[in-house]
């Protein structure tokens, strides 16, 4: 893996479980976590040294040593200083860790998800992707931070007990071993509170996916009037995610209140103990006066122990999310070895009969749309499939090679937010200008505010559905591919912009191979070869007029449409 790569590689083993992925996370930014560490240690010690100062100030009085005074007077103004300091220094240490946490994640995720293409959508829901990145991954960005947090309490924690050590055993004493009793104290509930994080982000999940379900089908929900029963749907899941949630509050409730009342039973106990010393003249009042303020500063540090736990758990819920994505594998012949396919083959898909010359535009008009679909699904190898490639099967075939000789155009491909230039690809200005001429897609470029520059709305929302087909046919055009499969490319179009796309595609991928799904007579007009299919095998092939005029079932379908 070459050095300036932050990322493993995918498929490594090492990040297949949870605790894996978080050290993972954690080394990537261990100078960062080295500083966070320093700086909190700094800030906390810094407050937690407060007290011993204001002690020596308040015996300096009792003594009335104005020359010790001054110094300890100085000391609590530095050490005020440098807890400033230390704040706004390990604040800044935890930004950088949260955003660098939650990048790596990100970027991860997103290279999975294009190494496995149209696998992912087959494994996994789309609503727990998303979930990935939003909640999952704040609960990730928190981890640094925490864990910094975390180890200068602990550090803190030490260094306050070695200073009542050396003023009182039994104080020291009582520091040291206190604490991690009281910290043990939130240990049980722990474990109930992960359980649940675990089911709401699992319902979470749920929740967003039925929620993109809904937004992206809302067109359809509305010709049926399904929007009620959808919406009623959308209600229940989300009063469960709610109640989900209130039994996560209810654990994370307790840990607030524990976070109190523990370290409240602490001061008290430390400050009676301290004053029993006092009274037998074990403490100076300055002492006295230290022993309390420790035992009101530990609140803090324990507070920050407990509060760090509660996110390691969060974190820990998060990456087991994260490792289930990174697990996925793509289909079986990512790493096969490439074929030389050179000289143009054909294709051939044995389950249909369907074979595909070589520089020909061919279409293939079915009885039905789902056979004409099923057919081009198999040709791009995303569904299984006996279809070879010249003399070679196209599942020995390494998927990244496929992807490079086949693309499959679809109507619910995605127009992706961002610059237009950018989302319709192409190797040069002048590919992506002659991909919008042979899409008839120029006069939306010209329409735009900013024509080529201008930045499309997620989804391509902005434009009719005429056009969004226009513009993802020039997206594929552009791509120009050795063999291109294109689904019902002009469903949404009039008829006369229709003819004139049949006439520019055909045209423009002359020495190219072209498969195009279609029972539109413009269409099928243009190609070099038509194939009839029913039933999901091919009946009939040849042009689109001997077939309308010698096959009657092909012109039943077809010549319906002309009608």
């Amino acid at each position: 893996m070459p050095s300036n790569n932050p990322l493993p590689e995918l498929g490594d083993p090492d990040l297949r479980s949870p605790r894996s992925y978080l050290r993972w996370l954690i080394g990537r930014q261990s100078s960062t976590l080295f500083l966070g560490v320093l700086w909190g240690c700094l800030w906390m010690a810094s407050m937690g040294l407060t007290p011993f100062a204001i002690g020596r100030a308040i015996d300096a009085m009792s003594e009335k040593d104005t020359h010790q005074l001054l110094v300890w007077t100085g000391v609590i103004v530095g050490l005020a200083l440098v807890t400033t300091a230390g704040s706004v220094l390990r604040h800044r240490c935890d930004t950088i860790g949260r955003l660098k946490a939650n990048y790596l994640t990100f970027r991860l995720v997103a290279a999975q998800a294009a190494r496995l293409g149209a696998t992912l959508s087959k494994r996994i829901s789309t609503g727990e992707v998303v979930a990935i990145g939003t909640s999952d991954i704040s609960r990730i960005g928190a981890l640094p931070g925490a864990l910094a947090r975390g180890i200068g309490s602990a550090v803190t924690v030490v260094l306050v007990a070695m200073v009542l050590l050396s003023t009182s055993v039994t104080l020291g004493l009582l520091v040291l071993i206190g604490v991690p009793v009281l910290l043990a104290g939130t240990g049980p509930l722990l474990r109930p509170l992960h359980k649940r994080i675990g089911s709401y982000r699992d319902l979470e999940g749920d929740l967003t996916n039925r929620a993109g379900d809904i937004v992206s089908g809302l067109r359809v929900l509305r010709g049926i009037g399904g929007e009620a029963a959808f919406g009623e749907r959308y209600r229940k899941d989300s009063q469960r995610l709610r109640e989900a949630g209130v039994h996560v509050a209810k654990v994370e409730s307790v840990l607030p209140a524990a976070e109190v009342l523990l370290p409240g039973i602490f001061v008290v106990a430390v400050v009676w103990i301290g004053a029993r010393l006092a009274v037998g003249g074990s403490l100076s009042a300055g002492e006295l006066v230290a022993a309390y303020g420790y035992a009101a500063f530990l609140m803090l540090p324990m507070r920050t122990a407990t509060s760090a736990v509660q996110s390691f758990v969060g974190a820990d819920v998060a990456a087991q999310r994260v490792v289930r994505v990174l697990a996925l594998e793509p289909d079986a012949g990512a790493d096969l070895a490439r074929a030389d396919l050179s000289e143009a083959p054909d294709l051939y898909d044995a389950d249909s009969g369907l074979r595909v010359r070589p520089g020909l535009m061919t279409a293939i008009a079915a009885s039905t749309p789902e056979e004409g679909a099923e057919i081009a699904e198999r040709l791009g190898r995303y569904a299984p499939g006996q279809v070879t490639i010249g003399d070679v099967p196209l599942d020995s075939l390494p998927l990244e090679q496929v992807r490079d000789l086949v693309l499959v155009a679809r109507n619910d491909d995605t127009l992706f937010s961002g610059v237009l230039a950018e989302d319709l690809g192409g190797r040069s200005d002048q590919v992506r200008a002659q991909a919008l001429h042979d899409a008839n897609a120029e006069d939306i470029v010209e329409a735009l505010p900013d024509g080529l520059a201008s930045v499309v709305t997620e989804g391509g929302s902005a434009f009719s559905g005429g056009q969004q087909q226009r513009l993802r046919l020039a997206r594929a055009l552009a791509a120009q591919p050795r063999v291109l499969v294109l689904v019902d490319p002009t469903s949404a179009v009039d008829a006369h912009t229709e003819s004139v796309i049949a006439e520019r595609l055909h045209r423009s991928r002359a020495e190219l191979t072209t498969v195009v799904v279609s029972n539109s007579p413009l269409l099928l007009d243009q190609a070099d070869e038509v194939a009839y299919v029913e039933d999901g095998k091919v009946v009939a092939t040849g042009t689109h007029r001997e077939l309308a005029t010698g096959a009657s079932q092909y012109a039943a379908l077809v010549m319906r449409e002309e009608t």
